[in-house]
């Protein structure tokens, strides 16, 4: 055998190292350690020491609880409500960013120290200034000028023509009239000296104007003593003075145009609240007559024969136009004299007086002054 050759053993097989058989044998240790461990464990698991892990012990299951399911129940209810409580603040705050966010994009960050008086003052100039801007653009069209022009006028004329009805109506519902007559004791037989201005007095209409006497019957002597009083209207069969027997009649606007003259146009605008048992008064000659109210009418300003009839009495008729701010019909309020004693009195002469075919009223509208009284 040659010195460099490996040498073998009498099979042929080349000869192991002397390092080989140290580490087989180290091998064949480990594994007659490992077949002990295992076969230990197997005699573990069949000897009496120890139970068969799948031997079935049958004991007895333990039923929960109240308290423990009330617990448990409990526990699952905080749990939702946890779970709910940040699953619907997270959307909540992821909403609130997208509003601000918006409010943000399409509105100027107002100032914080910015008070509500301020904000308001701003829209209402914003407003004031719209306002402004539209009234410009009115004013400037070429149909502004023409319409106000004719709105205007057509006020005017609507004033100018139904301003006595506005203006009486008015006066009426001002005007005071709260003196109650009933508690001026008249003494039938008394004579009460005055100043010798004629006058009318209304204690509970609050009238106390002059009266013109004997100026005629006629409608323009009428309306020219109207203007500075009430008017005296003598006609034949009511041409008697105060404290003689016969009518007295007295006329006297209820309304009149703002326009014409004086300062009588509403004087009896309240001579329809006069009920019977109210007093009036009338001064002539220095001497107060009473009077007493026994009844009003109504009457057409052609019923002239209303004013005429028989009577043994001094009789007073106050005359006036109505409804308030028309013409269209008279009122007729009647009183008997009381004082002085009405016995006393003289009759009226039957030669003054004349005669007339309607009861006066009020002047003419626009429109009848225009156009003429029907």
């Amino acid at each position: 055998m040659k010195p460099n050759e490996p040498s073998s053993n009498q099979s042929g097989d080349p000869l192991l190292s002397q390092g080989s058989l140290s580490s087989a044998t180290e091998n064949q240790t480990g594994q007659d350690a490992a077949a002990r461990l295992i076969r230990s464990q197997i005699d573990n698991i069949y000897s009496n020491e120890q139970a068969s892990p799948y031997e079935r012990t049958h004991a007895e299951h333990v039923q929960p609880q109240a308290e423990q399911w009330r617990q448990y129940h409990t526990a699952w209810q905080n749990y939702y409500q946890q779970y709910y409580e940040g699953y619907y603040t997270h959307h909540l705050n992821q909403a609130k960013k997208t509003l601000e966010n918006q409010i943000a994009s399409t509105k100027p960050i107002q100032n914080e120290t910015e008070s509500t008086d301020e904000l308001i003052f701003d829209l209402r100039q914003k407003l004031i200034g719209k306002v402004k801007k539209s009234a410009t653009k009115v004013r400037k069209s070429r149909h502004f000028i023409p319409i106000t022009a004719g709105v205007a006028v057509v006020l005017i004329l609507l004033f100018m023509q139904f301003n006595r009805f506005l203006i009486s109506n008015v006066v009426a519902y001002i005007s005071p009239g709260n003196i109650d007559p009933q508690n001026i004791i008249v003494n039938p037989s008394s004579v009460i000296s005055v100043s010798p201005e004629p006058k009318l007095i209304i204690p509970k209409i609050n009238v106390d104007v002059p009266v013109l006497y004997d100026v005629g019957s006629d409608y323009n002597s009428q309306m020219t003593a109207m203007t500075k009083g009430v008017a005296h209207f003598a006609i034949t069969g009511a041409n008697s003075h105060p404290g003689e027997i016969g009518n007295t009649v007295i006329a006297g606007h209820s309304s009149n145009d703002l326009l014409d003259s004086g300062d009588y146009k509403f004087i009896f605008a309240q001579l329809d609240k006069l009920v019977a048992g109210d007093t009036v008064y009338l001064n002539y000659n220095s001497v107060r007559y009473s009077y007493t109210v026994t009844k009003k009418i109504v009457v057409k300003p052609s019923d002239v024969s209303s004013l005429v009839y028989p009577t043994d009495k001094p009789i007073l008729t106050l005359l006036t136009c109505t409804p308030l701010g028309t013409s269209l019909n008279r009122l007729l309020v009647t009183a008997e004299q009381v004082s002085p004693d009405p016995s006393k009195s003289t009759a009226a002469p039957t030669t003054t007086g004349t005669q007339s075919s309607s009861i006066p009223g009020s002047s003419p509208t626009l429109f009848e002054r225009i156009f003429g009284k029907n």
